[in-house]
């Protein structure tokens, strides 16, 4: 059997390739559920602006790192680092950061395609024409008897399993026969239905309210929450940390421009996210309706009650889910990539063997997350359902630590020599603010966030009632009243970790889990809690 090191890790044919990957695993139903919501709340086009200033100057480095090292080693995370920790004679303990990578990416990717299952179930329930003429009520209890019914949830497990079957399926065809034959085109697609539908959002929509929400500039909503909420998102949703990037760079043929592919992907994440809002913010009747609407309730319960009544749709909602479950599907099979490198070099197995044995662990772990909305709903540790504490642990723990470890590493233990050969050609001015935002300021910055998001999280247990040792006498009290869904106006953030970003002064404070519940007319829970989705999952 051959070492890991002799392990070949595939390539792609075509340097376009990595932009077209890299867009598929960035966009996220984050930027679908989260960014319109955000933008409209804090400036709209002022806050697009901080978001693009807070790609650039804080993200797009990292970026660039974990790409450059990559290709630069022609290895994942895990023996990338193993590489350069032999190279520059560091200590072994480096090498752990490449580990936390691949389970942050193996956990993230597990709960990611429970929101896939749901997606996937909607454009079935879409085309059949469950949601013709649905209110509320209907809505509410077809989503709380597909992911809340503690009697069917098989059901669920079914969706969830076809759907990864989707995924395993495609990443089991190979790098270039599945992987990359498959974003080549599912990307593009994805893309040119979002133009569809916005297009038809101008012709039948509320185009001129939706893009005064998003785009028009509101200095007046601008505050140091803004920069916050934008600092948050840019870090969250573009799959750093997880050895994504990573790989994807040690993918890339000669002649890929790396530095201008990620710069273009950065772009084009954040003009799809504006389109994505443009459509749904302006596509259904009475969109401004929506603009204080975000995540769960706002895709899963209000979407399709909204779309309900409109001529042809059977049609329409079908077609706008399944651009939901393209956008979580190349997500999650850029997810699976990294752990699948992973365990091809870690033991020299096939391609085949290991993503059916990583697809068969991420599935069983999904289950935890899938059975914790349903029959383990009650199941809590101090606190906290099984997906609350994974989620804790991938958003404020691993990804930042990872993260925290991959910039330290490249700016104070490796040689300035090493670095720079790893960054490769580059103007002097970019190389120099690329080298002192790894050293100082992105170690500072992500630490912050972490602290923030852990903070906000378990606060937030303590609403259910928890007596866990962080919780004070006055936190540790039983949940208030069910609020039922409505408005919107009072559903915390759906990460519920931008330290109360998505709040403008003077709001009254984040509800509790049991005030966010998506309960419709009927009473019945409808889904995952809003503050238990994580942000940066899908």
């Amino acid at each position: 059997m051959p070492t890991p090191y002799e392990t070949p890790i595939g390539s792609w044919t075509r340097p376009t390739t990595f932009f077209w990957a890299a867009t598929g695993a960035t966009f996220g139903l984050a930027n679908v559920w989260q960014f319109p919501y955000l933008a409209g709340q804090h400036g709209g086009g002022l806050f697009i602006l901080l978001y693009l200033l807070c790609l650039l100057l804080i993200t797009l480095p990292l970026m660039v790192t974990e790409s450059a090292m990559g290709r630069h080693s022609r290895h994942g995370l895990v023996l990338a680092m193993d590489g350069y920790v032999r190279r520059a004679r560091c200590s072994r303990g480096w090498v752990w950061a490449g580990r936390m990578g691949i389970l942050a990416a193996l956990v993230v990717l597990s709960f990611t395609a429970v929101f896939g299952a749901i997606a996937l179930a909607y454009v079935f329930y879409g085309a059949m024409g469950r949601f013709i003429g649905a209110g509320e009520a209907e809505a509410a209890s077809t989503l709380s008897a597909l992911v809340s019914d503690p009697e069917d949830y098989r059901v669920f497990m079914a969706w969830h399993g076809f759907f990864l079957l989707l995924v395993i399926w495609v990443s089991m065809q190979g790098v270039v026969d599945g992987v990359e034959r498959a974003v080549r085109v599912v990307a593009p697609t994805m893309l040119l239905m979002l133009l569809v539908l916005c297009g038809l959002a101008v012709w039948t929509g509320e185009y001129r309210s939706a893009s005064n929400f998003m785009l028009s500039f509101h200095p007046d909503d601008v505050t140091p929450e803004s920069l916050q909420a934008a600092l948050f998102h840019a870090f969250f949703t573009l799959g750093l940390g997880m050895g994504v990037w990573t790989l994807f760079g040690a993918y890339t043929p000669a002649g890929t421009h790396l530095k201008r592919s990620v710069l273009a992907v950065v772009l084009m994440d954040t003009l799809i996210a504006i389109v994505a809002g443009l459509a749904i913010y302006s596509l259904v009747p009475g969109g401004h309706s929506m603009e204080g609407e975000r995540g769960f309730g706002l895709l899963f319960l209000s979407l399709p009650v909204a779309l309900s009544d409109m001529p042809g749709s059977q049609f329409l909602i079908a077609s706008v889910f399944l651009v939901i479950v393209m956008i979580v599907w190349t997500t999650a099979l850029s997810l699976l990539e990294p752990v699948v490198g992973w365990f091809c070099e870690w033991t020299g197995a096939p391609r085949g063997w290991s993503v059916f044995l990583m697809g068969g662990v991420v599935w069983l772990l999904g289950l935890g997350s899938l059975l914790s909305f349903n029959v383990w709903s009650g199941v809590r540790f101090a606190g906290g359902t099984i997906f609350r504490w994974l989620e804790l642990a991938t958003g404020g723990l691993l990804i930042p630590l990872v993260s925290i470890l991959v910039a330290v590493f490249a700016g104070w233990c490796l040689t300035r020599n090493l670095t720079f050969t790893i960054l490769g050609s580059a103007p002097g001015l970019f190389r120099g603010i690329w080298f002192w935002v790894m050293r100082l300021v992105l170690p500072l910055v992500v630490a912050y966030i972490g602290i923030q998001y852990t903070t906000v999280s378990l606060a937030a247990m303590c609403n259910t009632g928890s007596a866990a040792l962080w919780c004070g006498p006055a936190e540790a009290i039983a949940p208030e009243p069910v609020r039922p869904q409505g408005s919107g106006e009072g559903s915390s953030d759906p990460q519920g970790r931008e330290g109360e970003a998505g709040r403008e002064e003077g709001e009254e404070p984040p509800q509790t889990e049991s005030d966010s519940e998506q309960d419709g007319a009927n009473g019945g829970e409808g889904g995952p809690k809003e503050d238990e989705i994580l942000y940066h999952s899908v």
